[in-house]
């Protein structure tokens, strides 16, 4: 009789236990409705010191339905990429461009959430891309990246200093003629 029982008990808190991680799945995969959000924006414009441009993006996500800290994911030019999260609804993307494939203009980071992100992968696989909207489109306007002054600046001081010289040299030889 006690084996009956501890038996029905242990089979009540397996069937509780799988109840809560259910909801507490099913609650997680809720999707974001009304987004807004702040961002902040950097872009590499130095190429004389860095190989590649680096893209980041910070931003603050808000939902009208209360929902925080939800996954998301990026796409920019067709290229899929994880979104990390970096505080309470505080996340950040970032990724890399050869300078020549980078150039000036505005990119689209569209951000999507599980649900919105799953259906973009079904779509690029049949082709039909542009009917999934982001759940937020964030743009990044990119200046380019400047190879500095043709003559470097090293070389503008060394070129002034030699001409001082010069002009100190020729005075001193007139002075003492």
């Amino acid at each position: 009789m006690f084996c009956n029982n501890m038996a029905s008990i242990l089979r009540a808190a397996v069937v509780c236990i799988f109840l809560f991680i259910c909801a507490t799945h099913l609650s997680s995969a809720e999707s974001c409705i009304g987004a807004s959000f702040t961002s902040k924006v950097y872009t590499t414009t130095d190429g004389a010191l860095s190989t590649e441009t680096v893209f980041l993006v910070e931003f603050q996500l808000s939902c009208k339905n209360k929902i925080s800290n939800i996954f998301l994911n990026a796409e920019v030019d067709g290229k899929q990429i994880p979104v990390s999260r970096s505080g309470d609804n505080q996340y950040q993307v970032s990724w890399t461009a050869d300078h020549k494939d980078a150039p000036a203009g505005t990119y689209n980071v569209g951000i999507y959430d599980e649900e919105g992100f799953s259906a973009l992968r079904k779509a690029l696989r049949a082709g039909e891309e542009s009917k999934v909207k982001p759940l937020i489109t964030i743009p990044i306007d990119h200046p380019g990246v400047s190879k500095g002054p043709w003559v470097s600046t090293e070389i503008i001081a060394t070129g002034i200093a030699g001409l001082v010289w010069y002009a100190a040299f020729a005075t001193k030889k007139n002075i003492q003629s």
